[in-house]
């Protein structure tokens, strides 16, 4: 396995979806919550093996904006387990050397949540090892909204022009600024689509669907997903002089 990884072409910046807590659980007999606390467990183990293979940012998608659709108890379970994790991931950030960014809008979430967050962010801005973002309250169009309503307001006021807009511009409104953009997305579950997840910035992203259910998601199954990333040939629209147009 270790002979196999120095030969891969890592991918900078992966990004997950992590998709199929409650059907975990409930292949065990176990409520869904008990598969959220499982998953939760299993992003700081894949941490660490992204670290290790020399990927330098991993974006987790860990709570939608639609999720606060989901029954009540399910939200206030998964409230719950965010602020033990972000006790958790202090020290975990702390021993491997992570430094933390928490994407999303955040004012939905409650005083305490949004405290401990800061708290993460201010104490790990200066680590040297694997830049984490967590998507919290995070969804792409929302996102985009709210990126656009803060450069409407810059336009008014002055200081920037119309004539100055263009992509750059506005992926430095985006809550993903100064983070290049994910070349690999892997989706577990089976399920095969983005779900409002980094739209814009997925724009040239290689896809990875695999069925394990996130909480059997282990090294060797990341392993597995950026040698597929390996076997495809990306060319951002363009063509190899070799190939004809």
């Amino acid at each position: 396995m270790r002979e196999e990884k120095s030969f891969m072409n890592v991918p900078q910046h992966v990004a997950i979806i992590l998709d199929g807590n409650g059907r975990w659980a409930k292949s065990k007999g176990m409520p869904r919550n008990y598969g959220h606390a499982q998953g939760s467990k299993n992003v700081e183990r894949i941490c660490e093996e992204a670290y290790r293979m020399g990927i330098k940012y991993l974006t987790v998608y860990a709570f939608s904006t639609e999720n606060w659709n989901r029954p009540q108890d399910e939200v206030d379970a998964l409230m719950k387990l965010l602020r033990n994790y972000m006790k958790t991931c202090l020290k975990t950030a702390g021993k491997n050397d992570m430094k933390i960014r928490v994407i999303g809008d955040l004012s939905r979430l409650d005083d305490d949540i949004r405290g401990r967050i800061a708290e993460l962010v201010e104490a790990t801005k200066n680590n040297k090892g694997l830049n984490f973002q967590i998507a919290i309250n995070y969804g792409s169009r929302d996102e985009m909204v709210r990126a656009v309503r803060r450069l409407a307001e810059d336009c008014a006021s002055g200081r920037i022009k119309a004539d100055d807009i263009d992509e750059t511009l506005f992926e430095h409104y985006l809550d993903t600024h100064d983070i290049p953009d994910p070349d690999l997305l892997i989706r577990t579950s089976g399920e095969q689509r983005l779900s409002n997840y980094l739209l814009w910035q997925m724009a040239y992203t290689e896809f990875y669907f695999t069925e394990i259910l996130w909480p059997d998601f282990t090294k060797e199954e990341l392993v597995k997903a950026v040698a597929q990333y390996n076997a495809r040939d990306r060319r951002y629209g363009g063509v190899k002089e070799e190939q004809d147009v």
